[in-house]
């Protein structure tokens, strides 16, 4: 039998995390914004900018009459962060022993080139998830010469139950070959040790991959958002008060870094330095909009946005909405055309929709569903020996 190491022996790992923690900023503190680390470390090897007079962002807002609430983004913290400092996490040990037991980032496969041949015909691909996550999405069309310098979405506010390993989520992506970025809400009790609906970044770069500021990779400018913070008190009611959020992914136009923004005044959060990505040292080719799952082998899957099926109100349907993409010369483009998919269709689905509200029509994603159920979930693993 392998023997336990003593609880006051420190053991590699342990002595690794620590490492780790001390250099990361110990709960929420307002921390100059050239005391950030990762923010100190990017103009130490970069040209002096200052980045947010840098970023030129190019998104244009299409003007809606949606009756939907809208979640406000402001941290209350005494009133939010003094003027030059941004919210920054305290990393704690459990927090970097939480990141190590997260699954590997959802990634995707298709098992056939897109045909650019004829524009008219759907591509002849399939979407391959990893192991234990199921998708409910749309997406731009599988073409690798796809240059796009950024999307965006507003997205409905749900609260599925999960538990355990289990996540869902509501999140824009976008990708270029392995260097993946995502933005959305999450409730994952392995990431934030509670069942609220959160905000949430992600961004791999090659192997290197990382939720919110749990490591170095992301530099926050804003004063008053916090990268994990709560909409448990804006959550949509199926058939009430829908509320619900806007972000953007966007590429700045004179540096090629990808900023995260946020509300339709379009707030810098912060962003991801060009230098960190191959793929995305220029445009990404293929962009995301709607669901996610995980469940650990052998648990069942868990509710995906108002955990029922969209039956095509978005009043009653988890919903991204207001989704767009800038091409390589900076123009949005609201999208008309996307291709949907979902793993398993008796347990989420998807579909993309023009909806009227009010006298304006809009594109919708229309996504989740309940999951599956413990008798369902041991009526499969009967059936399948």
């Amino acid at each position: 039998m392998e023997e336990t190491p003593c609880k006051n022996e420190p053991t590699r790992d342990d002595e690794h995390l620590e490492r780790e923690v001390s250099t990361l900023q110990e709960d929420y503190d307002s921390v100059e914004i050239f005391e950030d680390k990762v923010l100190v470390d990017y103009f130490q090897k970069d040209a002096w900018i200052d980045p947010v007079k840098e970023c030129k962002y190019r998104i244009k807002n299409n003007s809606s009459s949606s009756t939907a609430n809208w979640s406000s983004t402001i941290w209350s913290k005494d009133g939010g962060c003094p003027f030059g400092t941004v919210p920054v996490k305290k990393i704690t040990k459990d927090d970097l022993i939480r990141q190590r037991r997260m699954p590997p980032p959802k990634d995707f496969t298709f098992d056939s080139e897109f045909d650019v041949s004829n524009n008219n015909s759907e591509p002849k691909e399939r979407y391959i998830s990893s192991q234990g996550y199921k998708v409910a999405i749309a997406r731009t069309p599988n073409n690798p010469n796809n240059k796009l310098a950024g999307a965006g979405m507003t997205t409905s506010l749900y609260n599925p139950h999960v538990k355990g390993r289990q996540h869902s989520a509501s999140r824009l992506k976008i990708q270029k070959g392995t260097d993946i970025l995502q933005v959305g809400w999450r409730v994952d009790p392995t990431l934030y040790r509670d069942t609220e609906t959160r905000l949430f970044i992600h961004f791999q770069a090659g192997k290197t991959h990382c939720f919110n500021t749990l490591c170095p990779g992301f530099v926050q400018v804003n004063s008053d958002i916090p990268l994990d913070r709560s909409y448990q008190d804006t959550i949509s009611q199926r058939g009430g008060n829908t509320f619900q959020v806007t972000m953007y992914i966007d590429r700045d136009v004179v540096n090629g870094n990808w900023w995260l923004l946020m509300t339709k005044a379009h707030e810098q959060v912060g962003f991801w330095p060009q230098r960190i990505f191959t793929g995305l040292k220029s445009f990404a080719n293929n962009v995301e909009w709607g669901g996610v799952v995980y469940s650990p082998p052998g648990v069942p899957k868990p509710p995906m946005g108002s955990s029922y099926f969209p039956i095509g109100r978005s009043d009653y349907d988890a919903y991204c909405t207001e989704i767009i993409v800038l091409n390589e010369k900076g123009k949005t483009i609201q999208v008309d055309r996307t291709t949907t998919h979902t793993d398993n269709p008796n347990m989420y689905k998807v579909s993309f929709e023009r909806l009227w509200r009010s006298s304006e029509s809009q594109y919708y994603v229309l996504y989740g569903g309940p999951g599956e159920t413990e008798s369902t979930h041991k009526s499969l693993k009967s059936g399948r020996k």
